[in-house]
């Protein structure tokens, strides 16, 4: 009723009379209400109080601790073509094991005794190294042999130089010798001519002295010749001399050469061999990949490329495998806003799938079917899902986690943080806050002793 109306019913009528109105406008009923109600607020009072432990999800999932304890797939470094396989999907195999047959599809490699034939080159080369060694060698002994004889007819030129020297020293001796006595015969002969015309000496004596002094005039010319000649011996040895340096220069030059291109030929052949049984490593290495071997301990997962006869390129993958011992870890991904509050060390909840869990978020002691994991690894660049891979390891001071996990499941990941008051986490997500900031103790020890 709007009690629009003067007229109230209530003031004419008792509704106490009747049972209805007894029930509801009884006033104690108010007050059973009222109390229930001001417990309720003091119970939620008291509750927004309680501490809550702020915290960090994210789904992730089972992963392993090292790269190399990882399934990973197995691949061969040659194409080639399957000829037999010798595993099962499922089989436990060794290192080492074999695990398939190939074959060659590429026609350079398609003799069967490729290796056997590239080691005869290589004898054969190797002889070739050996016959220029002994050309060097050779030719070694002949340059000695030219320098020596070259040395020894240096030094006859030399002595016929020098004797050729001293010949003409002696003729130009000789020659003044002639010349004093030229001098002396017509000194002579003047005075004997003079006394024969003043009638003292006769014509005999005149005439004697001057067939002497014609013949000591014959003894000059020979005399000048002698020394010419004995000039033109010296001239000659030089000439002989210069000769026969350059008649050896040349031998010993050409000797050289022909050593200096036996060693060339002998380095190149070398460089040949060297080639050669680089290939013949080669070839063996390949041989010993035509038959796929398993790179560890572990499980043959699923044949990648089945049946026989099927060709496949280098580098693309044959089967799967998964190592038999591995430490098991758990990748998460956070948000970049969350990924300062993430520490190395630090404590977080995991929930596997497959396990039941009663997981109460703000109270981890009290959540059931969670286990203990600490971080152990943050990546410093961002995934494609836009977020930052954390990586999780087992917590040695909680429950062991279940032997059953298998790599690749997924996974719930609660991280701890500072605990606060429930009603400051509520005001918090109203308002779309982050977690507070905090440090490590640790990390805010050393703060401190850095600002002292």
């Amino acid at each position: 009723m709007l009690n629009i109306t003067h007229n109230q019913l209530n003031k004419t009528f008792n509704l106490d009379s009747y049972k209805s109105g007894k029930m509801v406008m009884k006033k104690r009923y108010y007050k059973y209400f009222n109390r229930f109600l001001l417990a309720a607020a003091i119970i939620i009072l008291i509750i927004l109080f309680l501490p809550w432990t702020q915290n960090i999800s994210g789904d992730g999932l089972v992963t392993t601790l090292t790269p190399n304890q990882r399934p990973q797939t197995i691949q061969s470094q040659i194409p080639g073509r399957i000829e037999e396989w010798y595993v099962r999907e499922g089989d436990t195999v060794k290192a080492g094991d074999t695990i398939l047959r190939i074959s060659e599809i590429k026609s350079d490699y398609f003799d069967d005794q490729l290796v056997e034939r590239t080691n005869q080159q290589i004898i054969a080369k190797s002889s070739s190294v050996d016959a220029y060694g002994g050309k060097v060698d050779a030719l070694n002994r002949q340059i000695s042999a030219l320098q020596n004889e070259r040395t020894l007819k240096l030094e006859q030129t030399r002595n016929k130089l020098l004797q050729s020297k001293l010949k003409v020293k002696s003729d130009s001796i000789d020659l003044e010798a002639a010349k004093t006595n030229l001098k002396i015969a017509e000194t002579q002969y003047n005075r004997i001519a003079t006394l024969q015309q003043e009638g003292l000496k006769a014509m005999k004596d005149v005439e004697e002295k001057r067939l002497k002094l014609q013949e000591t005039q014959a003894k000059l010319i020979s005399q000048q010749n002698k020394y010419l000649a004995s000039q033109n011996d010296v001239i000659n040895a030089e000439i002989e001399l210069s000769r026969t340096k350059a008649t050896f220069a040349d031998k010993i030059s050409k000797a050289q050469s022909d050593m200096f291109t036996a060693q060339s030929s002998q380095f190149d052949t070398k460089a040949q061999v060297t080639k050669l049984e680089n290939a013949k490593t080669n070839y063996e290495r390949r041989n010993s990949l035509l038959y796929v071997t398993a790179p560890l301990n572990g499980i043959i997962n699923k044949a990648l490329r089945g049946g026989v006869g099927v060709t496949f390129k280098e580098g693309e993958e044959l089967l799967g495998i998964m190592p038999k011992q591995y430490d098991l870890a758990v990748e998460t991904f956070v948000r970049p806003i969350d990924l300062p509050l993430i520490h190395i060390g630090e404590q977080v909840r995991v929930q596997f799938d497959g396990w039941p869990a009663i997981v109460f978020s703000g109270w981890p002691n009290v959540s059931y079917g969670t286990y203990g994991a600490k971080v152990v690894a943050i990546e410093n660049f961002i995934s494609d899902n836009g977020k930052y891979r954390v990586l999780l390891a087992p917590d040695e001071t909680d429950h062991e986690w279940p032997e059953a996990i298998r790599v690749g499941s997924g996974a719930q990941t609660i991280a701890l943080l500072e605990d606060v008051p429930i009603w400051f986490e509520l005001w918090r997500q109203i308002n779309s806050f982050p977690p507070n900031y905090y440090q490590p103790e640790g990390s805010k020890t050393a703060s401190k002793k850095d600002k002292k």
